[in-house]
């Protein structure tokens, strides 16, 4: 471990440095983040220094503003600084942090991210204001950059935390901004703009991540798409309130930030108390957003709690009976769905204490007598006789009004001190940062999983907090805290059990809750035209095995559009599929096409679980070509996806990308759950001949021609190299 104070610090992996100078005075300055500037002399190190400084102009401070970790207001900086906050009367709201000491190959804390190894800690001192700060840096293996800081009042008065954000510089050549929003059944929308002088900043205070945050926000150079453009981008591993934000200022800095978003006097100080922020996690990418993705998703896969073994084909109850439970339905339901070659068989709401709709009884997590009189053990033990898993879902952060554990403890609601407050999805929350309503839920679940084989839990979180107050101030902070500690400590008891982050759908996908649990439901709508571009764009942050997708009904019960199966099973096939659906009530065809799509799941898995996720930047907006290749390219599975018609008679030719140049491909059609529906009467002639084998630069360059398609229709095409 190194204590002294070096004059720079280069950290370099993965095609990616962060140069950090560190010779003063003041904080250390970021020299560069970016392209990989190769082993560095000290002379090299000197002439980047002095090529950063600024010109210092007319009208402003007569130095060159200092570009600290921790962005300062005391030294000029006209940007958000990044140490908001103040003693009693307003003290010390400028602070001017030293630096005094630099620790290398450290490990701890452990962050919101799950990290708990940093490359380097970096300690910041203002003894006036009585204040220290603890920074944490790792770039991983896969060039992913990780920062996390720790605010420690040193003063013998309380200070109160406004805002500890990560501050990353961006280059002037990106000038274009890329992030996100959405709304239930419409989660991570895309929003591109130029990125000009002002701040974006995009705030959420739902009290969970939610439909329409930020998610992952992206600076690049003009035009940037997939797979062309230098990009930079951030993602706040954060469950609760937060805010982002894209930063240009007329002195020529640019910057991308996140914080955690404080409410007024959410987090005091005391003297000697301290407050970790939540993780920032960076990629930069000169290859587009794919390479982004790439960064993310290997970092995810290296982690010890990522899921190791194969992702389990779902089957999920709730669009096949919603409230109306049985032993004889389910049972027969559980028999079709092993017939299929499904996996996991989980039981939605509706299953405890007068559950008989949404309600009532959220907080009465005890099995109803009323509708298994018998427990859920004779349903449980059929599942499980079948060789399925057996999973449950549970929303415990929430309480319904009409409950026997809300008439025996108001008190336990997270809301107005004295009030209800209103309600959402007719229910409230629940205040977990009360210790006995933790260990009740803590308890009531502990019973679940010791009383019966249950290895999953479907864990959903249905609405907003909407001024929660704990102990008479803003509660989102401890909220979040303790829902962290409630997943870590069941997890602790019950090795080996998995969890699915669900909130309204995807209201709460980020990487603090996936710290925690095993994946995501990506969005309520199973709608798969809304689902090629919800799981698209979920799919930037997070690898497939993270991402729930299932086939759900004909119809669409969130839109009233129905597809075909083939679409509707090919769009559930790229993620950890699943079907949500009464296969029971479905046609022999129907359940054929359903088993033949588990089949090809399972032999796909792998491969879609562990290479690397490709976007071809195909230049006809009404189709995409999207896919996974073997990270030793010797495979791969695309799918061309026909979103609305096309202004061109025939498609456009499918490009594939990411495969070996050198190496030569076999590419055949994937017939999932049957036959496409081509419309063309003359097949190209690489399909009427079962397949074709090229080199992977000709399939990359030239392309291959595709048969017409309807709109809402999807070829998915497998590649094998020979």
């Amino acid at each position: 471990m190194t204590t002294s104070v070096p004059d720079h610090l280069h950290l370099r992996r993965d095609g990616v440095s962060v140069l950090i100078d560190c010779d003063g005075p003041g904080q250390p300055e970021i020299l560069h983040w970016g392209a990989d500037l190769g082993e560095l002399t000290d002379t090299d190190v000197t002439a980047l220094r002095l090529a950063r400084v600024p010109a210092v102009p007319r009208a402003v401070v007569d130095t060159a503003v200092p570009r600290g970790l921790l962005p300062e207001r005391s030294v000029g900086y006209r940007g958000r600084p990044g140490l908001a906050g103040f003693r009693p009367g307003g003290a010390d709201f400028a602070p001017a942090m030293q630096l005094t000491g630099i620790e290398t190959d450290r490990t701890g804390p452990v962050g919101t991210s799950g990290n708990a190894s940093w490359d380097v800690v970096l300690t910041l001192v203002d003894t006036v204001a009585a204040l220290q700060v603890r920074s944490f840096w790792a770039l991983d293996p896969h060039g992913l950059l990780l920062v996390q800081h720790e605010v420690t009042n040193t003063g013998d008065t309380p200070y109160e935390v406004v805002e500890v954000g990560v501050t990353l510089p961006v280059p002037p050549a990106a000038t274009e901004l890329l992030d996100f929003t959405g709304r239930w059944c419409r989660e991570r929308g895309p929003v591109r703009r130029p990125f000009q002088l002002g701040a974006w900043t995009r705030e959420n205070r739902r009290g969970r991540t939610a439909a329409d945050s930020a998610y992952v926000t992206v600076a690049g150079t003009p035009d940037f798409a997939h797979r062309r453009g230098a990009v930079w981008a951030t993602h706040l591993a954060w469950s609760g309130d937060q805010v982002t934000w894209a930063e240009a200022q007329v002195d020529g800095v640019r910057v991308l930030g996140a914080a955690e978003l404080l409410a007024p006097g959410e987090l005091t100080l005391a003297p000697g108390g301290t407050y970790l922020t939540p993780t920032v996690l960076a990629a930069y990418s000169g290859v587009g957003l794919d390479g982004i993705s790439d960064r993310f998703h290997r970092h995810l896969r290296a982690r010890p709690t990522h899921p190791s073994t194969p992702r389990p084909a779902v089957l999920n109850t709730w669009e096949a009976v919603y409230f109306d439970q049985n032993l004889a339905d389910l049972s027969t339901l559980a028999d079709v769905a092993a017939a299929a070659g499904l996996e996991r068989f989980v039981l939605d709401d509706g299953w405890f204490g007068g559950r008989r709709d949404d309600t009532t009884s959220l907080g009465d997590w005890t099995v109803s007598g009323d509708v298994w009189p018998d427990g859920l053990t004779p349903l449980i033990d059929h599942v499980t006789g079948l060789g399925l898993e057996f999973g449950l879902w549970v929303e415990p952060e929430m309480i319904n009004a009409d409950s026997d554990l809300h008439r025996a403890h108001p008190d336990w609601v997270l809301g107005p001190a004295g009030r209800l407050g209103p309600e959402a999805r007719q229910q409230h929350v629940l205040d977990l940062a009360n210790p006995e309503a933790w260990q009740y839920l803590y308890d009531a679940l502990h019973a679940l999983l010791v009383a019966d084989d249950i290895g999953y839990l479907k864990w959903d979180h249905n609405r907003d907090l909407i001024a929660a107050t704990h102990d008479g101030r803003a509660g989102v902070h401890v909220q979040t805290l303790a829902v962290y500690r409630l997943f870590d400590a069941l997890k602790a008891a019950h090795p080996g059990l998995e969890i699915e982050s669900c909130a309204s759908g995807g209201a709460r996908v980020d990487l603090g809750v996936l710290a925690r649990t095993d994946r995501v439901w990506a969005s309520d709508c199973n709608d798969a035209l809304e689902r090629q571009q919800i799981q698209r764009w979920t799919n930037l942050l997070l690898p497939l095995e993270l991402i729930g997708t299932h086939v759900g009904p004909p119809t669409a019960h969130t839109t009233g559009r129905t597809h075909g199966l083939s679409f509707r099973a090919a769009t559930a096939l790229f993620g950890h599929f699943g079907v949500e659906w009464d296969i029971v009530s479905a046609t022999d065809a129907d359940r054929v096409g359903v088993a033949t799509t588990a089949a090809a799941y399972k032999r796909l898995r792998d491969l879609l679980h562990t290479g690397t996720a490709v976007h071809a930047d195909h230049p006809d907006p009404a189709a995409t070509l999207s896919g996974v290749v073997a990270t030793d390219r010797s495979a791969a599975v695309f799918a061309y996806v026909q979103l609305t018609s096309g202004l061109t008679e025939a498609p456009v030719p499918a490009r594939f990308v990411g495969l070996d140049p050198q190496r030569r491909y076999t590419v055949t059609v994937l017939e999932v759950a049957g036959p496409v529906g081509d419309t063309q009467r003359i097949a190209p002639g690489w399909i009427a001949a079962g397949g074709i084998t090229a080199s992977g630069r000709v399939l990359e360059s030239v392309g291959l021609e595709l048969p017409i398609l309807q709109p809402e229709q999807a070829l998915v095409m497998e590649l094998h190299a020979t």
